[in-house]
């Protein structure tokens, strides 16, 4: 009785000692995230001016449903506006998405950074200058994934 219990749980561990893991051996491993998924957010920027696409609609920080975003609006010397200040909380986002789905000017994008951990509340409010930081990576990474495809 004995010997067959041990017998089977040795046939089950041998059984996965020569298979493939299953498992991502984080974190010198990372995940490949889905394309879709819904990590930071990241401000993204007009290829030829260099300038944040965010016309200061409003629209996403209306839409948050645990109003997670601030933006405090600036007219440009053209007349037309954009955001002096663009924070995100993470710490209170839901990542819901609803902030992307309804921007018109595609100026807001969700990232494949996921690795959010901090110690500190103030790490997890993040500014316009660190989002299009993330939009700048997060481009990048996708052309250069694109070339390595062609």
């Amino acid at each position: 009785m004995l010997f067959n219990d041990l017998r089977k749980g040795l046939s089950v561990t041998l059984k996965y000692l020569f298979t493939h893991a299953v498992t991502c051996q984080y974190p010198t491993q990372r995940l490949n995230v889905p394309e879709r998924g819904r990590w930071l957010h990241a401000l993204n920027l007009h290829e030829e001016s260099q300038k944040i696409k965010c016309i200061d609609c409003g629209l996403c920080e209306e839409v948050c449903p645990s109003k997670c975003i601030e933006i405090i609006p600036t007219e440009n010397k053209d007349h037309t506006k954009s955001p002096a200040i663009y924070n995100i909380d993470l710490g209170r986002c839901c990542f819901c998405g609803l902030c992307v789905e309804v921007c018109p000017e595609l100026a807001i994008s969700m990232s494949d950074k996921y690795e959010l951990a901090g110690y500190d509340r103030e790490k997890f409010i993040f500014t316009k200058e660190d989002l299009i930081k993330v939009g700048l990576e997060y481009n990048n990474n996708k052309l250069q994934k694109k070339e390595g495809e062609l």
